[in-house]
């Protein structure tokens, strides 16, 4: 199974002064700037995935500047992340829409040329039809759970999808054999979705992509796989568009998974409330640890709103973040022992979590020993001194502090690397299960 790594402009400065907690003045964005594969020095993925809405155009506000697009346009993917398949031998490029940036609209603001020119002139390996997302589900495909407007409205994002694929399909040849088309699923159900799927095959294509499963559970995107296997038999190559489920990747094997893409360690590390940090286990599986957070308290919006009302001075909320960072620097040395670095991390925690240094209700109380807590772990079992690679060699304890970007994206590199060996780890034990039972 092939993990596609969806990106956003995920780079970093790999000169980043942590001391200062600033770039150099002469850096430029991009030009100095590293890709994960860069900056461990390998890819940590079989392919990258970037969405037409990421780049950008005259009706979707991507996340590439104006420079950046047109470079893009120009030339291909490939340059643009540096990710070259000399560099990178077979490696994939995957493509799609980026549905989720446009599911208000009442139809999707692309056609099949446009997406297939993206593809062609980005110079893809894989390229998605355009999809109109489908966010209700039910397991048992009851469509009496919906009221008729809603049905309706799937119903036309269904056909919707299923007439761009079709369309898709054929504007694709005009290219020749310079990408791989890839039919979208969308559905309501497994039968919705298992009925998309046989018209997918019907029209010609050998590889779909299912949509529509980041806000399914594992047994209802179970169940949709089950469906659509059991309607197009094992022999259509299959992709999950957004699988976060791919921890549970045991769970899946049964539906002979081709590929999948995800960007979820990477945003777990500063969009997760706890598991922001991924240690693989010793015996197998990935372990989770909780970031310290120390934000910069002259640009962070709730401890400049409390010196603003006077709650704080500014010079006690920098004196304990510089605490704070100082302690944990020296726990790292082996200057600081445990008690010393959590008391100034809590020291700074309060006015963050809670606004004040006493006078707690219980549920702050408990909230700052939940929090006093998973900090103890972290630094108690000290995770980022066990791994090699490059991000924690590097920097050390600055990877699990919780504080701007260039901290935040190193912790989700780290995760990429991680997730990529437990992901290995978990397909070779089922080639040797495999092995076992013939």
């Amino acid at each position: 199974m092939k993990f596609i790594f969806a990106d956003s402009l995920d780079y970093v400065d790999p000169h980043y002064d942590f001391g200062e907690d600033r770039s150099r003045p002469q850096r430029e964005p991009y030009w100095d700037d590293v890709f994960p594969h860069e900056l461990l020095g390998y890819a940590p993925y079989d392919g990258i995935l970037v969405s037409k809405a990421i780049v950008g155009g005259s009706r979707i506000n991507g996340k590439y500047s104006e420079s950046q697009a047109m470079r893009f346009r120009r030339v291909g993917v490939r340059e643009f992340m540096r990710f070259r398949e000399e560099d990178y031998p077979g490696s994939l490029v995957f493509g799609d829409c980026g549905a989720f940036s446009y599911h208000k609209m009442e139809y999707p603001p692309y056609t099949s040329e446009e997406m297939v020119d993206f593809y062609g002139d980005g110079r893809f390996t894989h390229g998605c039809s355009i999809d109109h997302v489908i966010f209700d589900f039910v397991e048992d495909d009851r469509e009496s759970d919906f009221e008729p407007e809603q049905l309706e409205e799937n119903w036309r994002r269904f056909e919707i999808t299923s007439s761009n694929a079709e369309d898709f399909l054929k504007q694709s040849k005009r290219l020749g054999n310079s990408f791989t088309p890839m039919g979208v699923v969308q559905g309501w159900s497994p039968r919705s979705m298992a009925e998309a799927a046989v018209r997918l095959k019907k029209m010609g294509y050998n590889y779909v992509a299912i949509g529509g499963t980041v806000p399914l559970r594992a047994p209802q995107v179970m169940t949709a796989l089950r469906a659509i296997r059991e309607a197009v038999g094992d022999d259509l190559q299959m992709h999950i568009l957004g699988f976060a489920k791919a921890e549970e990747f045991e769970s899946f094997r049964e539906f002979n998974i081709t590929s999948f893409d995800t960007t979820s360690p990477l945003i777990r590390s500063f969009k997760d409330s706890s598991r922001n940090y991924y240690a693989l286990k010793p015996e197998g599986g990935l372990e989770y640890y909780s970031a310290v957070r120390i934000p910069q308290s002259i640009e962070n919006n709730t401890l400049k709103n409390l010196a603003k009302q006077g709650v704080y001075s500014q010079e006690d909320l920098q004196s304990r973040e510089r605490s704070a960072l100082h302690a944990l620097r020296a726990y790292d040395r082996g200057d600081a022992d445990l008690q010393d670095a959590l008391h100034a991390v809590m020291d700074y925690t309060a006015p963050l979590a809670i606004g004040r240094d006493q006078g707690f209700t219980d549920a702050e109380t408990r909230k700052l020993e939940g929090l006093r807590e998973r900090y103890r772990r972290t630094l108690g079992d000290r995770p980022w001194k066990a791994c090699d690679c490059q991000v924690c060699r590097e920097v050390g304890v600055e990877v699990i502090i919780f504080r701007a970007s260039n901290r935040n994206k190193r912790r989700g590199i780290h995760n990429l690397q991680a997730y990529s060996k437990h992901i290995g780890r978990m397909e070779e034990r089922g080639r040797h299960v495999e092995h076992q039972e013939v």
